[in-house]
C-alpha cells in the first residue's frame, strides 16, 4: 500500500509539511480548548487548510477536490475534503484530525509552546502530536492527490474536526456531522481515526469514568479522637473496600491478551482534598477523587451502577467497615451520629473501543505500517479517546493510528 501510494503521488515533502505545520502551531494559542476561559477558534486552522486545498478544488479551480466547510458554531467549523474514486461505494477515510488543542502554560515550557521549534529531527510545539501535526499530514496528502490527480478505485475522504478536546459539549464537531448524515458514505469502507501515536496501529482504548468519594464524619480535637468520626480513615477504608469489590467484579478479561492491553481495568485515587484546619484537628469531611480506566470489553454504565451499589451497601453496613486503632469508629451511638460516604461522577464518561481485527482496513494498515516503519506491532492502552466508540456504535469501521510520541499523548489525556 505504502509503495503503491508513493508510486502514485510521490513522496510527501518535508519542505512543504514543516512550513505548513509552523503556520498551524502559530494558531495553537487561539485554539486551546478549556471553556469557559478558553474557547477555540478552529476556523483559524481551517483557513490555512483551505489556503492549501482550495487551489485544487472543484469550486475555485476546476480541480478534483470537493471541499465542504461545515459550521455549527460561528468560528468553529469542520472540513470535509473528498477526492473521488472510480468505483462507486468504494471508499477510505481519514478522520479525527482535530483543529483544537489542550492548554499550554508558557511558564511550564522550556520553549515557546505556541510556535514551532525544530531540534534535529524533533518538532516541538503545542499540537505537533495532538493533533495539528496530523492535520498538516493529512492536508499534505490531500494536496498531493489534488495536484497529481491519480486514478484511484477508492474515493478518499479527509475530515478535519472541531472540539475534540472537549467533546462533552455537543453540537459543534463530528457528532453533528454524523447526526446530519454528512459522513454516512464513510460507513462503506474503513475509517482511519488519525489521533494516536508511535507510528503503530492502536487497536484498543479504554473507557474513562472520573469519580469523587466524599466522606462525612465529625470534627473534633485530635487529642480526643474517641469523640470524633474521622472522615480520612472512613474514606481510606471505604475506598479499599470499593477497590476490592471492583477488581472482583471487573477482573482481567480474556480478550485483553488478544488485543495486547498494557493494563487491565483499574480504579484508583489520584487526588485528596479537605476543608483545612490545624494538624491537631480531625476534620469533619474530606473527598478522594480518582478515575476508572476500563477495557472496552466491559460497559462503563455497569461500572457506574456497581460503584453506586458499593457505596450504598457500605453506608448501610458502616459498622462492619474496618477501623484504624482502638478508638477509631464511624458511629457515635450516644450522639446518634453515623459517618457516611457518597459518590459523584465528574465529566461525561467515555467508553473504550476495540477495533475490528478482522477488518480489511486493519490488515491494510498493518501492511502499510510494516512497509514504512519496518515492523508492525499493534498495541492497546487504557488511555481514552473521545468520540470513536460513538462512531463504531453508529456502524463505522473505526481503525486508529497516528504519529508522534506516545508519552506526550498520555500526558495530555
Amino acid at each position: 500500500m505504502a509503495s503503491l501510494l508513493k508510486e502514485t503521488i510521490g513522496d510527501l515533502k518535508r519542505e512543504k509539511y514543516v512550513p505548513f505545520l509552523s503556520k498551524l502551531i502559530g494558531e495553537s494559542k487561539y485554539v486551546q480548548n478549556n471553556p469557559p476561559e478558553l474557547i477555540p477558534e478552529e476556523d483559524r486552522v481551517a483557513k490555512h487548510v483551505l489556503d492549501v486545498l482550495l487551489p485544487y478544488s472543484t469550486t475555485t479551480s476546476g480541480g478534483p477536490l470537493i471541499v465542504n466547510h461545515v459550521t455549527y458554531v460561528q468560528g468553529r467549523g469542520n472540513l470535509i475534503v473528498e477526492y473521488p474514486g472510480t468505483v462507486p461505494g468504494k471508499i477510505v477515510s481519514f478522520v479525527g484530525c482535530h483543529m483544537d488543542v489542550v492548554t499550554a502554560n508558557p511558564q511550564d515550557w522550556d520553549f515557546d509552546p505556541f510556535s514551532l521549534s525544530i531540534d534535529g529531527d524533533k518538532l516541538q510545539g503545542r499540537g505537533t502530536t495532538d493533533c495539528l501535526g496530523h492535520v498538516a499530514l493529512v492536508t499534505e496528502l490531500m494536496r498531493r492527490l489534488g495536484e497529481t490527480k491519480p486514478t484511484l478505485k477508492s474515493t478518499v475522504v479527509a475530515v478535519f474536526i472541531a472540539n475534540e478536546e472537549n467533546s462533552s459539549i455537543a453540537g459543534i464537531g463530528v457528532d453533528m456531522l454524523v447526526k446530519d448524515g454528512l459522513l454516512n458514505q464513510l460507513k462503506k469502507g474503513p475509517l482511519f481515526w488519525i489521533d494516536t501515536a508511535d507510528k503503530q496501529p492502536c487497536v484498543g482504548t479504554g473507557g474513562m469514568l472520573s469519580w469523587n468519594l466524599h466522606a462525612t464524619g465529625k470534627l473534633f480535637h485530635s487529642g480526643l479522637a474517641h469523640k470524633a468520626i474521622n472522615p480520612l480513615e472512613l474514606a481510606m477504608e471505604a475506598l479499599k473496600e470499593i477497590q476490592s469489590r471492583f477488581y472482583r467484579d471487573f477482573p482481567p478479561h480474556p480478550k485483553e491478551e488478544v488485543y495486547g492491553f498494557a493494563t487491565p481495568s483499574t480504579i484508583k485515587p489520584t487526588q485528596w482534598s479537605y476543608p483545612g484546619g490545624g494538624v491537631n484537628q480531625i476534620p469533619g469531611e474530606c473527598t478522594i477523587s480518582g478515575d476508572v480506566r476500563l477495557t472496552p470489553f466491559y460497559d462503563i454504565e455497569d461500572v457506574t451502577k456497581m460503584l453506586t451499589n458499593y457505596v450504598d451497601d457500605i453506608n448501610t453496613n458502616i459498622e462492619k467497615l474496618d477501623v484504624r486503632g482502638p478508638v477509631s469508629k464511624y458511629v457515635l451511638p450516644d450522639e446518634n451520629l453515623r459517618g457516611s460516604i457518597s459518590i459523584s461522577y465528574g465529566e461525561a464518561p467515555m467508553s473504550g473501543v476495540a477495533c475490528d481485527l478482522d477488518s480489511r482496513g486493519f490488515h491494510v494498515l498493518c501492511k502499510a505500517t510494516k512497509d514504512v516503519v519496518g515492523y508492525v506491532k499493534p498495541y492497546s492502552i487504557t488511555g481514552s479517546l473521545p468520540l470513536i466508540r460513538e462512531l463504531q456504535d453508529e456502524g463505522f469501521d473505526v481503525q486508529t493510528a497516528g504519529y508522534g510520541m506516545l508519552f506526550i499523548i498520555l500526558l495530555l489525556r
